[in-house]
Parts: structure tokens; C-alpha cells; sequence
């Protein structure tokens, strides 16, 4: 409304202006009195500086408007003392804007509140800080796991401990540790995750802490008490035979120590059971020796040498090297790599190890079916990160099995140590991968090497 009449305004004054002007050069062009040519001249003038004033008065509104608004000074306003004028009509159009913004700035200020509170008062350590390590927020369950009162930069945390430190400034978005800090002679098991953002232009990180110092306990004593158990399962079923005929021999020998006579006559059915007894003895030996191999390889995992590695080239070998099985039992291998140049950074020998293993247990995962088929993918995911499937059509996993696939010495297979998985993921955990899997019932099982 208010620009609108300025425009009118401009018109009229520019009209005015335009008919002065021709009045002018008719007075001049007649000859007219110099009175009258002096007359019109000067209504020229006044005319044409009236339009000055009136645009120099217009644009310093407009710009102290504009000012205010640029420093956030919303506290400027403008005085409306006649609302038909349209210099007031304009300053009530400036009023309505300026009045708008201040209740977006405290709608603002209350969404920044609102959301302050919930940082605050929320149970996960938050942490944010910029490329300098100084700190914007620093939550009060931060304060309280890291027994800190007020911290302006990161490396301040020094004091507390170095590594977390420099877990804090070494982890990318998405990237997760696990750091023990000892604070005030307790020990915390702090969970941090890390996300990085952009905020005009300027870089920041955000990390969460979580002390899961119990959980991990939890979880400890319940891997003890599962690895217990199988130790004890496996350990009994070796060690029961071997001391009942070890009973048996010995009493057969106290028989023949018991005689008076140097020799006594054994028949041949009496050596083959004695015979047959030490071979059981020496072969539950040493399925109690593999047995306690295969426990000190699952606890001695070497550390990760990296290399650059072609997963087609990878991929490909290993299947020429299951070739044969997967013919003897009727199964189709196939390979599907997006890319040819697709390289993973990994330990090449461990990698292989647990492919070895997962194409392993899918050529051995099918029982009646026909059409048995497994299936080796590699391919990129929505965040560029390398994924290698193992996927077969077999019998699945049942709920119950699955959720034991991973515990040390678990197995459904009538042959098989039961360590290939566990030892899988633990290889995968050191490259700071995954190893995942999803599985039906009747329709078939998929393994996943997330990188």
C-alpha cells in the first residue's frame, strides 16, 4: 500500500515537473515579461528540489530500515501519526515487517531454548567443537562422565587422556571407539561416536560419549559363561571316553598283573577290544589337541597388515579354488563385481580367510534342494563404502542358531570346529568392518563384509 502511493507521488511530482519545464520554454520562446520567466524558473527549481528532498527522505528510511534490520536492531520503529499520508503508510508497511521479524527472532531464540534444554539434559555425553578443537557445547552428562567442570578447548582433555583426545580428533563421520579412561581411580568404558557438520561455511564435529562400562560386564560375563559352557561341552565329550576305556585297559591289565603266572593267554578278541580302546584314546586325543589349537588361533589373531587389494582379482581365485567342492555337491558359484577397479585397503590373507570360510559354509548350507546356487557380489553402497556378499539359496538359519552363529565353538555341522565365524568377525572388528548377516528359513542365507 504504502509504495503504491511513493509511486504516485513520483508520478505526480515527475508531471508537475514536466509541465513547469514546458511552461518555462513557452515563456522563454514568447518573450514574455523577465518577471514571469524568473517566476516559472524559480517554481522550476523549488519543484525539482522538492523531488530531491522527497527522494533523499525516502531513501534514508528506506536505508535506516534496511540497517536495522542488517545489525539486527529490531528495536527501531517509526512513528505513524496520520495513516492516510503515504510517507506514514509506508513507515506502517516498514512497522508490520520489522514487527514479523521480532517474532521470528523469538521464535527463534525459543526453538534455540527448547533445543539447549534437551542438549543439556539429555543422558549421552555431547561434545562440539571446531577444526581448532575449541568448544561450542559441552553437555552436562559430558561434564559428569569426564568429571569436568568447564573445558574451552578439546586438547584440554589432555589431562584426562591423550588417547581419547585423539580419538576425538581422529574419527570421521560415522567412525566409532571404544576408550577406557581411568578418572578419579574409577574406570570408565566410554562408547564415542563422531559426525562431522558444516555450519556457514565452517567446519564442526559432534561426538557422543556413553559410559557402557557395565554393559560391557554384562556382556563379558554372558561370553564367559557361553564360552564355559562350550569349553565344558567339548572338553567332557573327549575326555568321558578316554577315561572309561583308559578304566577298561587298566582293569584288563590289573587282571593279568594279578595272575600268579608270568604269562597268561590273552585271546585275539581280548587284543582287538584293547587295541580298539587305545585307538579311541588316541583319536579323542587328538581331536582335544585340535580342539584347544583351534581356541589358541581364535585368541591369537594377528594385527592387520594393509595392502592395496583388487576384489575381482581376490574374488576370482577364490572361487577357481572352490571350484571342485562346489561341483562335487551340485553347486553353482557365481561372481558379480561392479567394478574393475574396485580396491579395498585390507590384510589380503585374512580377508581371504574369512571369504574362504563364508563360501565354505554356503556350498555346505543346502540339503534336498535341486537348484543350489551361491552367489559372490561386490559392489558400492550409497556412501561409496565396498560391500561383498555371500549369499546361497539353502535350508537358512533358524532364530535360535542364529543368534549363537558367532559365540566360539558353536556349530551346527556335524564336522567343523565352530570357530570360522567367530574368528570372521573378529578379523572384520580389526579392519573396522562388519560382518552382518540376514537369513530365511527354506530360502537361503546372506553374509555381508561391510568395509
Amino acid at each position: 500500500m504504502g509504495f503504491k502511493n511513493i509511486n504516485k507521488t513520483i508520478i505526480t511530482r515527475v508531471v508537475l515537473l514536466t509541465i513547469t519545464c514546458l511552461l518555462l520554454a513557452h515563456v522563454l520562446y514568447s518573450n514574455e515579461f523577465v518577471v514571469t520567466q524568473i517566476i516559472v524558473f524559480a517554481l522550476l527549481v523549488m519543484q525539482v528540489l522538492a523531488l530531491i528532498k522527497y527522494m533523499n527522505n525516502t531513501n534514508k528510511e528506506v536505508m535506516q530500515f534496511l540497517n536495522s534490520i542488517q545489525y539486527d536492531d529490531l528495536s527501531y520503529s517509526h512513528l505513524v501519526e496520520n495513516p492516510n499520508t503515504y510517507v506514514e503508510q509506508l513507515y506502517n508497511e516498514f512497522n508490520k515487517v520489522l514487527k514479523r521479524l521480532k517474532e521470528v527472532k523469538k521464535e527463534k531464540e525459543a526453538d534455540f531454548q527448547y533445543l539447549k534444554n534437551i542438549v543439556q539434559h539429555v543422558g549421552i555425553g555431547l561434545v562440539t567443537f571446531d577444526n581448532s578443537g575449541k568448544i561450542q557445547i559441552m553437555n552436562t552428562a559430558a561434564r559428569k562422565l569426564l568429571r569436568t567442570a568447564h573445558v574451552n578447548n578439546i586438547k584440554d582433555l589432555n589431562t584426562i587422556s591423550d588417547h581419547l583426545v585423539n580419538s576425538f580428533l581422529r574419527l570421521k563421520t560415522g567412525g566409532h571407539d571404544l576408550i577406557k579412561v581411568h578418572i578419579n581411580d574409577n574406570v570408565v568404558q566410554l562408547a564415542v561416536y563422531a559426525i562431522e557438520l558444516t555450519l556457514r561455511d565452517e567446519q564442526y564435529k559432534l561426538v557422543s560419549l556413553q559410559n557402557i562400562h557395565n554393559e560391557l560386564e554384562e556382556k563379558e560375563m554372558e561370553a564367559w559363561q557361553n564360552l564355559v559352557r562350550v569349553l565344558t561341552h567339548e572338553i567332557m565329550n573327549s575326555v568321558t571316553p578316554i577315561s572309561s576305556l583308559a578304566g577298561t585297559v587298566e582293569e584288563e591289565l590289573r587282571t593279568q598283573l594279578n595272575n600268579d603266572l608270568d604269562i597268561k593267554q590273552i585271546s585275539n578278541e581280548e587284543i582287538k577290544e584293547l587295541h580298539l580302546a587305545i585307538i579311541t584314546i588316541q583319536r579323542r586325543s587328538a581331536g582335544l589337541i585340535r580342539f584347544v589349537q583351534d581356541f589358541r588361533n581364535l585368541t591369537h589373531i594377528p594385527k592387520p597388515v594393509f595392502t592395496k587389494v583388487n576384489v575381482e582379482e581376490l574374488l576370482k581365485a577364490l572361487i577357481v579354488l572352490h571350484k571342485k567342492e562346489a561341483k562335487e555337491a551340485g553347486v553353482t558359484l557365481s561372481l558379480d563385481v561392479d567394478s574393475e577397479n574396485m580396491f579395498i585397503h585390507v590384510d589380503k590373507s585374512q580377508i581371504e580367510q574369512v571369504v574362504i570360510n563364508l563360501i565354505k559354509n554356503a556350498i555346505q548350507a543346502f540339503d534336498e534342494q535341486e537348484d543350489r546356487k551361491v552367489e559372490i557380489k561386490a559392489f558400492y553402497n550409497e556412501k561409496s563404502r565396498p560391500i561383498i556378499i555371500v549369499k546361497d539359496n539353502g535350508n537358512g538359519i533358524d532364530e535360535e542358531a542364529l543368534e549363537k552363529i558367532f559365540i566360539p565353538f558353536f556349530t551346527t555341522k556335524k564336522e567343523g570346529s565352530g570357530i570360522g565365524l567367530s574368528l570372521s568377525r573378529q578379523i572384520m572388528r580389526q579392519h573396522q568392518g562388519i560382518l552382518g548377516v540376514k537369513t530365511k528359513i527354506d530360502e537361503g542365507t546372506e553374509f555381508s563384509l561391510r568395509f
